[in-house]
């Protein structure tokens, strides 16, 4: 059996593509036996892995140049978008056998659902004056030009895969106006795969809270609220220590200097870190804290359930994998996308630890086997087979 990746955008081919989304799923297709290798358009880079297929962007437009590729099977990462609707059309034509990724919280179009829709767009926006320009966008040319064209997109998958239940409940609305029952009918979730590194190490949790971020990103990750809450946290636990890991912005620096004696010393922020320097973290820590705004998925959050980590981040319609991943007795959300709150649901789940509330092999047990690599391999290979 031949199951390919592919992402139509010229990113990076080496070790950290390999480590997450469709480079991961490649892997761990290799990992069952099967004949797997990524496609990325462009020239090679000097750090690409073996594995990895580059060629010019027209070929992935090129029924032909697919089908001299002789696969079985080929796993799509190009978000439904319109622009990569002729590499979808060529690898149908093609005749293999296609599942189109959808990495978002489902809230594509006002069609998945109006209210949630603005709730997204506003917190995706940063500001009123980009929020009332989205929603004009949206509300125009989005429904008249995008929305048929990612219908046409989304038509050419035998597959519609989705990284979350609550984005493929969106999707389902989405799907019954783009083309009825039919397409509602190729909606699966498959969430995005979590390297193998991520497991449970035993005993070994202490009171201790891991923030992972690229904290330049102030929109979407929000340093700010990230600091907020940790200074808070600290006034009101003098036990919890926190850990922050991701390339950290100068404010981060200074606030940390700023602290009193007795908290400075509880917080530890790491900087960018390697993937086996985050397992250590995860391992080690009770409690993975997000202050994002917005996540398609929120890979480090599944990272941190593989090692028996709890999740906190705030109740959101923009966070909408977070909802699954403290659906088992693994987290709680906070119920306002305000500082009070996020500080309460992390004193909350730090009580539950304390209260034996909290289990770390319990958790990892139970999100293991959703997603660890090789098993998000073997729900698509099932999923191929199922539909097939």
């Amino acid at each position: 059996m031949r199951i390919y990746t592919c992402t139509p955008v010229a990113f990076g081919g080496g070790p950290d593509f390999f480590e997450r989304d469709s480079g991961l799923l490649c892997r761990g297709l290799q990992q069952l036996g099967i004949a797997s290798k990524a496609v990325m358009p462009g020239d090679r880079h000097r750090e690409d892995e073996d594995d990895l297929i580059r060629t010019d962007y027209a070929n992935l437009e090129s029924e032909s140049w697919w089908k001299s590729q002789q696969l079985d099977a080929l796993v799509l990462y190009a978000w439904g978008s319109p622009r990569y609707l002729k590499v979808a059309k060529a690898i149908h034509e093609a005749g293999i056998f296609l599942i189109l990724n959808q990495d978002n919280g489902g809230f594509v179009s006002p069609l998945a659902g109006p209210i949630g829709w603005l709730r997204d767009q506003w917190n995706l926006a940063g500001s009123a004056m980009v929020f009332l320009k989205q929603v004009l966008k949206g509300l125009t040319y989005g429904l008249l030009i995008t929305d048929p064209l990612r219908a046409q997109h989304l038509r050419y998958g035998d597959v519609i895969a989705c990284v979350s239940p609550a984005a493929a409940k969106c999707y389902s609305k989405l799907c019954y106006y783009y083309g009825s029952s039919n397409l509602v009918k190729k909606i699966v979730v498959i969430p995005h795969a979590v390297a193998e590194r991520f497991q449970f190490a035993g005993p070994g949790k202490r009171k201790q809270v891991a923030c992972v971020g690229r904290w330049d990103d102030r929109i979407q990750k929000r340093p700010g609220i990230l600091m907020e809450v940790v200074e808070a946290l600290l006034d009101r636990d003098a036990d919890v220590s926190i850990v922050i890991a991701g390339v950290a912005i100068a404010e981060m620096h200074a606030w940390h200097q700023r602290l009193p004696l007795g908290q400075s010393e509880r917080v530890t922020i790491k900087g960018k870190m390697s993937r086996d320097e985050l397992v250590d973290i995860f391992q080690q820590s009770q409690v993975f804290y997000s202050p994002s705004a917005y996540e398609s998925f929120g890979i480090a959050a599944a990272e941190s359930l593989c090692c028996g980590c709890s999740v906190v981040a705030t109740k959101s319609v923009s966070m909408s994998a977070f909802e699954w991943f403290v659906s088992e007795n693994s987290g709680c959300l906070a119920c306002a996308d305000r500082v009070p709150e996020h500080v309460a649901a992390i004193q909350s789940e730090l009580q539950a630890w304390d209260c034996g509330e909290r289990d770390a092999n319990f958790i990892a047990q139970r999100w293991s086997p959703r997603l660890l690599s090789s098993h998000v391999a073997e729900k698509v290979v099932a999923t191929i087979n199922a539909h097939k």
